[in-house]
This record gives C-alpha cells, structure tokens and sequence, in this order.
C-alpha cells in the first residue's frame, strides 16, 4: 500500500465533511471500545473453558477402559488423591456438567455484548458514516 499526501483540494473536501464529535458521541465511542475488550476476554474465556471441557470428556472416555477395582488418581486443588474408580467417574460427570454451565453462561454473556456493540455500531455509523471505522 502506497501512501501519498492530500492534495490541498482533498483536504478541505475531507475537512468540509467531518463531523463534529459530541459528547454523547465520545461515550459510545469509549463503551464501544470498552465491549469490544470484554468480547476479546470473554472469547479467550470461552476458548480456555471448550479446551477444559474437552479434556474432561478424553479422561471419561479414558477411564471407561480402566478395571472397575482399579485406584485412579484425580486431582483436587494442587494434590492427587487415589480413590475407586465409579467415585472418579462421577467426579468427572460433576465436573463435566459445571463446565458446560460455565461455557453456556460465558456464550450468554458474549451475546449480550456483541448485541450492544452492534447496536453502538449502528449509531455510530449513522452519525460519522465513513469517518469511524469499528470494524473488529
């Protein structure tokens, strides 16, 4: 990409068609970029959960090959406890299910904020047309 100056004539065409930015302007513009942090949070926070949960379901299915008198040792906090295996197994569907409540809970959230963005977006855009760009 090449850059160039403006010529005299752009600029004051440019200059003739910004629009002045009010206050109430400036605070969408600020809680536009306040959302659109949270989204990237709440993105990695739901990326970080998928991975937690996928984990989850490779060790059920795991143990599903294990003897039934079998010790297996599952972690709690930052120790290892051996206890029978069906106690693992519902620890495990426990954990499971939390985990699927949390990645739900997270997706509700991330929708409600990518619906008031867009509606920022549409304001936004009405006002200052072309001169903003809010693409994410």
């Amino acid at each position: 990409m090449q850059r160039r100056m403006l010529s005299k004539e752009d600029e004051a065409a440019v200059s003739s068609d910004e629009t002045e930015v009010r206050r109430e302007d400036q605070d969408k513009i600020n809680k536009f970029s306040r959302l659109h942090q949270r989204e990237m949070l709440l993105e990695e926070e739901l990326k970080t959960k998928a991975k937690d949960k996928e984990d989850l379901e490779e060790v059920s299915t795991e143990l599903e090959l294990a003897d039934e008198d079998d010790m297996v040792p599952y972690k709690i906090g930052d120790s290892f406890i051996s206890l029978p295996l069906p106690e693992v197994q519902e620890l495990l569907a426990s954990s499971t299910e939390k985990i699927e409540a949390e990645v739900s809970d997270v997706k509700g959230k991330l929708g409600g904020v990518r619906e008031e963005m867009q509606r920022l977006k549409v304001a936004l855009y009405a006002r200052f047309g072309r001169s903003i760009n809010l693409e994410t």
